[in-house]
């Protein structure tokens, strides 16, 4: 990590310290880290909770440890993403000595960002703020060599099986689709992007407002620039009158919606469901550098907590740690590996009139290209947009009487099998791909070879890698050698992707331009980016924790 001068000291956003962290943050008072251990079982976890999630004691309590680790992943950030957190530094995961399946996510300091590896021995160092002592790291000269790293886990094994041979996805269709005007800072209200959004897929589906009977959507009334507002804003503005509505973040990824609108078909609370998404990140971004303040950091709290301290306020920070892990594991490149996800999205989006990006773009730009967060340069990260995307799910029954053959749901990829968290579990690949892709093969007797089309989460390159490899299209570790510089992924492969561009190249509508695009290639709708016969496509959504999968087929 580059020590700042005098004239640049590093401001870090601070914890919001809640009365289950206390004594971690405040642990460096007397120079002893200290992390939850069970009393009954000896493991170690974290972050602390009042239960150990090994043997499910709740006898736990937080004990000093050696302040020894070892860097299980890391990246060398070079955005700007906190106004006095100058780049670039070091972002790490570090596995502690006593027992590596307890990570912090810290930063290294003390060296040079660039002399920073996985298996590196590092000890603890605190800086205190007030009441509050934050860990950091940096190389353990006494220590010879390199350090245990945790390998990843047989996620697989634990794959629920179906409970009944009455599959709950046989009871639907996804009858219309329907998207507004997508693109970069638009400045138009998002309410009216996802009411647009949501009249062309009713249309679509040969429905009216009077038909639809109930509301599904992803993340609900988050702020940020993530969403219109949700239920509440949507059916105040369409008055629709539902019998059932869904709007929430911890669902399987943001196709979660259309998942609990199944559900409520199934179920036979609804017999036609609109789900919708919507984003306005430009716009909302263009909006919040107007009114910026020129105030300090506030406190930090949720999931950033346990991040922001360090700087680590991407995703491209939390993803970075992950994909270099990757490549220490397996090998392989970013030329190799993911240049060809990046090169052949934007190909693709060549073909697309709706897709943000749409010139030509080389090896060579892609190389070249700014840094992020390594190894994810400028063309490894996605496009931030705004735009909505809505589809209806309907009762089956109803499908003989819609304007176009319905997409069927052949199986849905729901499970939770790795920790939900960004650094205490798997770091091989992106977090919640092995569950879900595990359980939606476990719900159909088709295979990754029956599949035509792949349109899978690209928020960044190595995300696609990741669902490449959890879904079964290639072996662990083998991504590089199936994507063969990008024959096999190209229009005309073995395996299509991201045949409209992908959120790289087409723009980051989290995960239903995903969806929207199946729909058009199984429908045989996406003209010069068509897919010869495509019957069979799968689906992912999720860039992170929790995530989710589709298997939809041509209906006949």
């Amino acid at each position: 990590m580059t020590v700042p001068g005098p004239a640049e000291p590093v401001v870090r956003p601070l914890p919001q310290v809640s009365i289950g962290s206390e004594a971690f943050w405040t642990s460096g008072a007397d120079g002893r880290l200290r992390i939850a251990q069970c009393q009954a079982c000896s493991r170690y976890h974290h972050p602390p909770q009042p239960i150990c999630p090994h043997c499910r004691s709740c006898e736990v309590a937080m004990t000093p440890v050696s302040g020894r680790a070892t860097v299980a992943g890391f990246t060398v950030n070079h955005q700007q993403w906190l106004p006095r957190f100058p780049p670039p530094y070091a972002v790490a995961v570090v596995a502690i000595a006593e027992d590596p399946s307890a990570r912090l996510t810290t930063n290294i300091v003390g060296c040079e960002s660039g002399h920073v590896a996985i298996g590196l021995q590092v000890k603890v160092v605190f800086e205190q703020h007030d009441d509050i002592w934050i860990p950091l790291f940096e190389p353990d000269s006494e220590a010879a060599g390199a350090g245990p790293v945790p390998g990843p886990r047989d996620l697989v094994r634990d794959v629920r099986p179906m409970l009944s041979s009455r599959k709950f996805e046989d009871t639907v269709a996804l009858t219309g689709v329907g998207s507004s005007t997508i693109g970069r800072r638009l400045m138009v209200d998002p309410l009216s992007l996802t009411v647009t959004a949501c009249l062309r897929a009713v249309a679509d589906a040969g429905l009216t407002l009077d038909d639809i009977d109930g509301l599904a959507t992803y993340p609900g009334g988050l702020i940020g620039g993530m969403s219109e507002g949700g239920v509440t804003a949507v059916e105040e503005a369409l008055r629709i009158r539902p019998t059932w509505i869904s709007g929430g973040a911890e669902v399987p990824g943001p196709s979660g919606s259309v998942v609990s609108a199944m559900l409520a078909v199934a179920a036979g609370l609804c017999r036609h469901v609109l789900c919708f998404r919507t984003v306005w990140e430009s716009t909302h971004t263009a909006l919040a550098r107007r009114t910026k303040s020129a105030g300090g950091v506030g406190r930090a709290s949720g999931m950033f907590e346990w991040r922001a301290p360090f700087g680590a306020m991407s995703a491209a920070n939390w993803i970075g740690v992950n994909a270099s892990h990757y490549f220490w594991r397996y090998g392989g490149d970013r030329a190799s590996t993911l240049a060809p996800i990046a090169l052949t999205a934007r190909a693709n989006a060549s073909r697309n009139p709706a897709a943000i990006y749409r010139d030509p773009l080389t090896l060579d730009d892609y190389l070249s290209a700014r840094m992020i967060s390594s190894p994810f340069g400028l063309y490894d990260c996605d496009v931030p947009c705004d735009g909505a995307i809505a589809v209806i799910v309907s009762s089956i029954d109803t499908a003989a009487d819609r304007p176009k053959p319905p997409v069927l749901v052949e199986a849905v990829g729901t499970q939770v099998l790795d920790r939900i968290s960004w650094d205490q579990d798997t770091l091989t690949h992106e977090p919640q791909v092995f569950g879900p892709a595990a359980h939606l093969w476990s719900r159909t007797s088709l295979r990754p070879d029956d599949v035509d089309v792949a349109e899978l989460y690209d928020g960044f390159t190595f995300n696609a890698v990741s669902w490449l490899e959890a879904l079964g299209f290639c072996g662990v570790g083998e991504a590089a050698d199936f994507l063969d510089g990008g024959t096999t992924i190209a229009l005309d492969g073995k395996l299509p992707l991201n045949t409209h561009g992908g959120q790289l190249s087409a723009g980051r509508t989290h995960g239903f331009g995903f969806l929207a695009e199946a729909i058009a290639q199984v429908r045989g709708e996406a003209a010069e980016r068509q897919v010869a016969d495509a019957q069979v496509a799968v689906v992912t959504t999720g860039g992170g924790t929790p995530g989710g999968a589709l298997l939809l087929r041509r209906g006949h």
